[in-house]
């Protein structure tokens, strides 16, 4: 096994400190960078990851997990994103379960305490990859690189590219795929520790649990499995001592191969069998759980995996991966998204940015040169391995393997980093020891780079605390990103600001004029103001691009019933029913149309429709009791109230109706006790305290009638009919107070 000094750490400027304090200090950085995002909401994915997903709730049984996706979507379903993190979705049920709920707070401080025991474990992958493996009497790793291991490590805590894992929830799966790489790695570089169960130089017992906690990592999250090619790298490189340029050059020669015996007899191949049958296995296992094979991405997602033809489609890829390379090297521009237009396609050998694929290619070419052809055993060990463990981890997101379903993502980068961190590392050792005399210059700027580094963490987690922070950031990065102006519209929308959020509906309709989601958005707000006609084109717009888009449908028949067009409206709704089966809301809009075409048995049809798959569905449930109170049948709506009550106890609108109902029936006391009932939930309804004032007075009990009059109509002066009932019973009370001749 190599290990020696490295000859240029003690050349950095940065104390050498004892290895737990070089660890608390590394964690200590990490939780500076990112502190501020602990008390921040769930935002952009976290809403389907974790506030929509049922698999996090008690109630749902917990072998779900095993056969859902990460988004909470059965993996059979052709809808599935076959993202398959079960351990990642165990946290976070146990979040849930710990908090008693959907409370952030818990899910960012564990994503924040995570980051900061995967920076502090970095210092012994760092210690590994750059000063060698040897252990110490007690078993523990020795760190013959502390300067250069400890500055890698507060590089990798404080890169600002590593914010969207650590303040988005959902980069959970990055934080625990992460912390399994780190151990899978460890438990390998144990099987060579002396003190071990050694079985021709190794022990295979720690190779298998080196195996298990990949297979962790990979139920985490898929990118966990590339810890194999960092496993096998580091074996030749580190502990078979193998000089790949050399050893590739005799075996074409075919000459001197007795070092290429030696390695053989060092266990290497058995070593390698073992790794590459458990990754197989693992492989083969994902596979048969992804059930319906990959997921099915657009052109929207990925727009370089579509292009014309396949030089387009590597020049694309490969400027991909110059951008990549520039977030790490400048993280400066960060964005939630990079699809939909936000990266333009390089359509002509004659664009610009292809300076920047051979910029990225030249860099690379040196950086491997050096690594196979250098004369410094050292330099070649620690480049070649800063190069695997910043290429293999990014490997899954790559699309040579298959699609994936991004332009740039930052949370992919998160383990790449580390290798990113480990070469700027020995960039500035080496920096160090060409300009010994620059000293302080070199300790300043570096001290300056960790500072710009922890100053934009923090900004950068403060943006992503809240939804709104995040998208308006992103429209100075991505300004050309409908998906961006649409979460902007989306989120002011939310907040009521429906004026401003039509501006960036229409900037992202115009940006991507086939983006049906703004489409049905903005439709649904025209509709809400009135703009039939323009909401009624929107929307039909929509339907004819994604014909199965069944919320659309439902909002074009609501549009198409305003407008009086019912038999357009039927058919719309009904469409809607037709791509999704279980549509709980249509059925309830169906009801309604039916009710005002004076189809009574069919609302009332499509009304339990709506029951049935929603038994919570409160309008449905009223509109129900409502429809039989003003048809006469009083007996029929008394029965549904009821029903409605045992699944609903405690919801005022139906104890409203049902107490009409009974008041009707002439069943005053039972009436009274639920207009009580709703007003104690509800006191500030005018409506309520009105028609229990008609129930009394109706009931001869005046003055309590005349309290509620009052009452509502100091609620609601204008509400219709309270005043003349009002009164009316003033009169009356005036008849009786009057002495009889």
């Amino acid at each position: 096994m190599a290990s020696s000094e490295v000859y240029w750490d003690h050349q950095i400027p940065l104390p050498q400190l004892p290895a737990a304090r070089a660890k608390v200090t590394v964690a200590l950085v990490a939780l500076l960078c990112f502190i501020n995002s602990y008390d921040g909401e769930f935002v952009f994915d976290d809403s389907e990851a974790i506030v929509n997903n049922k698999d996090l709730k008690p109630e749902t049984p917990l072998n779900n997990i095993w056969s859902n996706d990460f988004w909470g979507t059965n993996l059979s379903s052709n809808s599935s994103h076959k993202s398959y993190r079960p351990l990642t979705v165990l946290t976070f049920r146990l979040n849930y379960l710990l908090a008693g709920g959907l409370h952030p707070v818990g899910f960012h401080v564990l994503n924040i305490i995570l980051h900061a025991v995967i920076s502090a474990l970095m210092m012994d992958v760092f210690a590994v990859l750059i000063g060698g493996l040897s252990y110490d009497e007690r078993g523990r790793i020795l760190n013959h690189a502390p300067k250069t291991s400890l500055l890698a490590a507060l590089l990798f805590a404080a890169h600002p590219v590593h914010t969207e894992s650590v303040a988005g929830v959902v980069g959970r799966a990055d934080l625990l795929c992460a912390l399994f790489f780190q151990l899978a790695f460890l438990t390998y570089c144990k099987a060579f520790n002396r003190g071990s169960d050694r079985d021709d130089g190794f022990s295979v017992r720690w190779v298998v649990v080196s195996l298990s906690l990949c297979a962790a990592a990979m139920l985490c999250k898929e990118q966990g499995i590339t810890v194999l090619g960092v496993n096998a790298a580091f074996d030749v490189l580190v502990i078979c001592n193998v000089d790949v340029y050399e050893l590739s050059q005799r075996l074409l020669l075919r000459r001197n191969l007795l070092d290429v015996r030696e390695s053989l007899r060092a266990g290497l191949p058995t070593r390698l069998a073992l790794m590459g049958l458990g990754g197989l296995s693992m492989l083969y296992a994902r596979w048969r759980i992804m059930g319906t094979g990959p997921p099915a991405f657009t052109d929207v997602d990925n727009p370089a995996s579509f292009a014309e033809n396949i030089f387009l489609r590597i020049v694309n890829y490969n400027y991909y991966y110059s951008l990549n390379a520039w977030l790490l090297l400048c993280p400066w521009w960060l964005c939630f998204d990079w699809s939909m237009g936000c990266v333009p396609l390089i359509k002509s050998a004659t664009d610009w940015r292809m300076a920047w694929l051979l910029l990225l290619w030249c860099v690379l070419i040196g950086l491997i040169s050096q690594a196979l052809c250098s004369q410094d055993s050292q330099r070649r060990r620690t480049l070649t391995l800063g190069l695997v463990l910043l290429v293999v981890p990014f490997l899954p997101a790559c699309n040579i393997f298959f699609r994936v379903g991004f332009v740039i993502a930052e949370r992919v980068l998160y383990l790449s980093s580390a290798g990113y961190c480990l070469l700027l590392a020995y960039a500035v050792g080496q920096c160090c020891c060409r300009w010994s005399t620059c000293r302080k210059p070199l300790c300043v700027a570096l001290l300056a780079l960790l500072s710009v580094c922890v100053a934009r963490c923090a900004l950068r987690s403060h943006q992503w605390r809240s939804e709104q922070s995040l998208f308006t950031s992103a429209l100075s990065v991505c300004p050309l990103n409908a998906k961006v102006h649409y979460n902007v519209g989306k989120n002011l929308a939310d907040r009521g600001n429906s004026t401003a959020a039509i501006a960036y509906y229409r900037e992202a309709v115009r940006l991507h004029p086939t983006y049906v989601h703004a489409m049905n958005n903005l439709g649904n707000i025209l509709k809400e103001r009135n703009q039939l006609i323009e909401a009624e084109h929107l929307l039909s717009k929509a339907v004819s691009i994604q014909s199965d888009f069944a919320a659309a449908w439902m909002n074009l028949g609501i549009v198409q019933n305003s407008l009086q067009k019912f038999e357009e409206a039927e058919q719309s709704y009904w469409n809607a029913i037709r791509f999704r089966k279980k549509y709980p809301d249509c059925y309830y809009n169906l009801g309604r149309l039916y009710a005002d075409l004076n189809r009574h048995v069919d609302a009332l049809n499509a009304w339990r429709n709506a029951t049935v798959l929603k038994p919570d569905h409160s309008l449905a449930w009223n509109n129900m009791v409502i429809l039989l109170d003003n048809t006469g049948n009083l007996g029929q709506a008394e029965l549904i109230g009821r029903e409605a009550l045992r699944l609903l106890p405690n919801d005022h609108t139906i104890m409203f109706s049902l107490a009409n109902v009974l008041g009707k029936s002439q069943k005053y006391k039972e009436s009274e006790g639920f207009f009580l009932h709703a007003l104690r939930i509800n006191p500030n309804s005018a409506s309520c305290h009105g028609n229990l004032a008609v129930l009394y007075h109706r009931w001869g009990r005046l003055e309590l009638a005349k309290r509620h009059y009052e009452l509502s109509l100091k609620l609601d002066p204008e509400a219709p009919g309270t005043r003349d009932n009002y009164n009316m019973l003033r009169r009356k009370l005036d008849q009786l107070k009057q002495p009889t001749p």
